[in-house]
């Protein structure tokens, strides 16, 4: 199945991609205003589907909107829509719909939300390690929120990518505090580190999933604020997210990182989130 022709899932029908269609006057056109989710998929199966339909749920409760489906009706959707068993990734969107006007206010009346999913291919992790760039942090406040609202994550990811690099990692007040598209892991003075939880990131569920490993594995990690300083001298840098897993960050601003080669650190890190991906794919 090509891209052309792929079934997605739009307010309640699975269609081709090219017959689903969304009114002008959709919120999430006009303003932005929705969420959504990305899942990945490996052996056929969601990967931690509670944990993303945890953070789908506190992403629609910081704009002020419910879940319109059970995890059970989210779990039956997903299955019709993932293809064989390569790995692959759900992406979920939903919006406040679309109302008889357009007003910046919520609609007065009750208007149903606009729900679309679509399954598309994961590409290969590039294992040598990507380059990264750092730029200023010019986001809003509320990054906790899985928001649509992704021009200022657009324009900073541009920059990295007009430099020929994989990731903007963003700088704000003299720290680190994500990438454009992926939390950060920094090995510093051999201890990993992360920033923590709070409204600068996103709470990533490869994220919190990498923390658990280091945990299980008697990996040294600290849930710490990270200073720009601090990882322009980081031995490794790693971002993590559900489409790019554990990629290391082998360049920064046109440095290397350590020795330009992912290190020992991710290699051990690696290791265990692959493994632990094959415990998904062995189950019946």
């Amino acid at each position: 199945m090509t891209a052309t022709d792929s079934i997605v899932y739009l307010n309640g029908q699975f269609l081709p991609i090219g017959e689903a269609k969304v009114s002008v006057l959709d919120r999430g056109f006009l303003f932005g205003d929705g969420v959504y989710e990305v899942i990945p998929v490996y052996g056929g199966k969601p990967f931690r589907l509670e944990e993303h339909l945890r953070r789908l749920d506190n992403s629609l409760a910081g704009i002020r909107m419910t879940t319109p489906l059970s995890a059970a009706q989210w779990a039956e959707l997903f299955a019709r829509l993932i293809q064989g068993e390569e790995d692959q990734s759900i992406y979920l969107q939903i919006t406040r719909g679309a109302p008889a006007k357009r007003d910046h206010a919520f609609p007065k009346e009750p208007v149903a939300p606009t729900v679309f999913a679509l399954c598309s291919p994961i590409a290969p992790i590039p294992a040598s390690g990507v380059g990264a760039i750092t730029v200023a942090d010019i986001r809003w406040d509320w990054c906790h929120i899985k928001a649509v609202t992704l021009l200022a994550n657009v324009l900073l990811r541009q920059q990295a990518v007009d430099r020929g690099c994989a990731e903007a990692i963003l700088i704000r007040a003299g720290e680190a505090v994500e990438g454009a598209a992926s939390n950060l892991f920094a090995v510093i003075d051999g201890v990993l580190a992360t920033p923590p939880k709070g409204h600068q990131i996103l709470p990533g569920i490869t994220r919190d999933l990498v923390v658990e490993l280091a945990a299980a594995n008697a990996i040294p990690l600290q849930e710490r604020p990270i200073a720009e300083a601090e990882l322009r001298d980081a031995s490794e840098i790693w971002v993590t997210s559900s489409t790019r897993e554990v990629l290391p960050i082998v360049e920064l601003d046109g440095k290397a990182v350590g020795g330009g080669v992912p290190g020992p650190v991710w290699q051990r890190m690696n290791g265990l989130y692959q493994a632990f991906k094959q415990t998904l794919r062995n189950r019946q």
